[in-house]
């Protein structure tokens, strides 16, 4: 067994004369809660697609609990649990009943503890009080925890959800994250799959981020927190002569406003930047040190905007 449970190596995806995944080199370390980041259509629903053999790779390597894809993919899947693209479900069957079938196509498990299993995938996931529940009147965010729920039915080494809080309230959101944090405690490695920086950025150890079909950045939340830098924000009348100033300074990424301008420090010491700004006859209304969050470290990377807001 590898110390990685899922890498890829310049995995590519091609539709047509369009690159939708190209050459995306993964490495989730096992044990991880890896976050996998990036805006809508940036690749990551795909790459998780083509990971667990649902559609097929134009390009490069991967392999998932030490078993290359796809031609060992059935020895790794009894040890893989996965939610993509929002789950489907018999919709005149009770939770309970969708689960049980779900359970009997496995092969490998004893139907003689189907009822317990299915009853602790419902607990798991907050559905016992609708267990019996018809599906059709499940709401979005209660079929999103049946398919987490589905997920669960069997121990799993590796769990991969493709946006597992989409449809549900703050509550069942919180739900969630702790749900993913004891998976994680039990041993397992969850890849997250999201668009939402808030969701990443409070459950994983690790971040991926995607933009436009490319791998663009990579490495433990420690790191990307360490990468981001010292900011300040000038409130001032004198925009011009500002960004004039702080430029000559040597000042990076020194962006004006209406009435404010903002740049990254790099090193310089605040009162040097301030006591310049004075003797250029800026006048400063404000001037605010703070560190860069990782939405701005992402929009950075990426060039594109996040949902940033849970």
């Amino acid at each position: 067994m590898t110390d990685l449970a899922v890498s890829t190596v310049g995995l590519t995806k091609r539709f047509g004369s369009q690159t939708v995944v190209d050459s995306v080199d993964i490495a989730v370390p096992s044990g991880a809660v890896y976050g996998f980041l990036g805006p809508n259509g940036s690749g990551k629903t795909t790459t998780l697609r083509m990971l667990l053999g649902l559609a097929s790779a134009d390009g490069g390597t991967a392999s998932i609990l030490g078993h290359d894809v796809p031609s060992q993919l059935a020895r790794a899947l009894p040890d893989v649990g996965a939610l993509v693209e929002g789950p489907a479900f018999y919709p005149y069957l009770s939770g309970t009943a969708n689960l049980a079938r779900l359970d009997a196509a496995d092969p490998s498990t004893d139907p003689s503890t189907r009822a317990e299993r299915v009853a602790d995938a419902l607990h798991r996931v907050g559905l016992t009080a609708a267990a019996s529940k018809k599906a059709k009147a499940y709401s979005l965010g209660m079929k999103q925890r049946l398919g987490i729920a589905s997920a669960l039915l069997r121990p799993r080494s590796l769990l991969v959800l493709d946006e597992p809080t989409n449809g549900l309230d703050p509550q069942g959101t919180r739900e969630v994250r702790a749900l993913v944090r004891s998976l994680a405690d039990d041993g397992a490695t969850v890849v997250v799959s999201s668009h939402l920086l808030a969701e990443v950025e409070q459950i994983c150890s690790h971040v991926a981020v995607m933009s436009r079909g490319r791998l663009v950045a990579q490495g433990t939340l420690a790191e990307f927190r360490a990468e981001s830098g010292v900011v300040v924000r000038l409130e001032t009348p004198d925009v011009s002569p500002a960004v004039a100033t702080l430029s000559g300074l040597g000042l990076d990424d020194v962006t004006p406003g209406e009435g404010v301008v903002t740049a990254r420090l790099d090193g310089h010491a605040p009162e040097t930047v301030v006591a310049a700004l004075v003797n250029a006859d800026v006048r400063v209304r404000s001037f605010v040190v703070e560190s860069e969050s990782l939405e701005d470290r992402f929009v950075a990377i990426t060039g594109e905007g996040f949902d940033v807001a849970g």
